[in-house]
């Protein structure tokens, strides 16, 4: 999540960044993660008169921050109807989930490779922490502690960039997986498969860890999209059938 701290008309990001931000950056990146997090619905107005007023701004750098919402699918605006949060796009959802599972498998072996025991530790802390999540039923803090473990692997395989890459492909995916985290058992499973990973890693099996983190992100199956789909019908656009038969195949070729 980004949170930012006011300071003098800019903002500094929370963690030490003191680069100021402008009025449109401010409102992207909140709009963002609240759209992203699910704070914000699918198919849930949004006013340019409000978010204006609660900033205290002209309603121009609303509406450029809208633009690059709706640059990125995450709002859609018609124009005379008015802005809302865009639908999520189904075939994004498997299209990014295929993207970032090739993607890991990289970051996975290379941090087999590369791992420093400090990584390892980091790793461990990262999973007891998400363990104390579990237990409080804290989603939000949970699914934050998952990203930050992936990112782990990626900075312990020394791969950064390919991170940042991931994070903008998995858009539409994060706000899927926010519907999923609530079914019974998700968190417990989560966990274990983490684990998996960490300690095929820590014990520099690269065979192990791919397969670990392959199983981890095939996890996110067609019974899952079938029934997230059917609780929230009204939050997903597209041809479901057809995702769903593409996603089949898919997973099925890549196992």
């Amino acid at each position: 999540m980004i949170s930012s701290l006011a300071v003098g008309g800019g903002t500094m990001a929370a963690g030490g960044n003191h680069r100021a931000l402008t009025t449109t950056q401010i409102v992207h990146r909140r709009l963002r993660t609240e759209i992203i997090s699910m704070q914000r619905l699918p198919g849930e107005a949004i006013s340019e008169k409000e978010i204006a007023s609660e900033h205290g701004v002209s309603r121009t750098p609303i509406r450029e921050a809208l633009l690059r919402l709706s640059e990125e699918r995450l709002v859609d605006i018609v124009p005379k109807s008015g802005t809302s949060v865009a639908k999520i796009p189904i075939a994004d959802v498997l299209e990014s989930q295929v993207a970032r599972a090739a993607l890991e498998q990289v970051t996975t072996k290379a941090a087999v490779k590369l791992a420093k025991g400090s990584d390892i530790a980091n790793m461990r802390a990262l999973l007891i922490a998400q363990q104390e999540h579990k237990e409080a039923a804290d989603y939000e803090k949970f699914y934050a502690t998952d990203e930050d473990l992936h990112h782990a692997i990626a900075l312990a395989g020394g791969y950064p960039g390919i991170w940042a890459i991931i994070d903008r492909i998995k858009i539409q995916v994060d706000r899927y997986r926010l519907l999923t985290i609530q079914q019974p058992l998700r968190m417990e499973r989560v966990l274990q498969e983490h684990s998996d990973i960490v300690e095929a890693i820590a014990a520099h099996d690269e065979d192990r860890a791919a397969e670990a983190m392959r199983l981890h992100l095939d996890g996110l199956s067609d019974e899952d999209l079938s029934d997230i789909r059917d609780r929230n019908p009204s939050y997903f656009i597209g041809d479901f059938e057809q995702v769903l038969d593409r996603w089949r195949r898919e997973t099925t070729s890549l196992n």
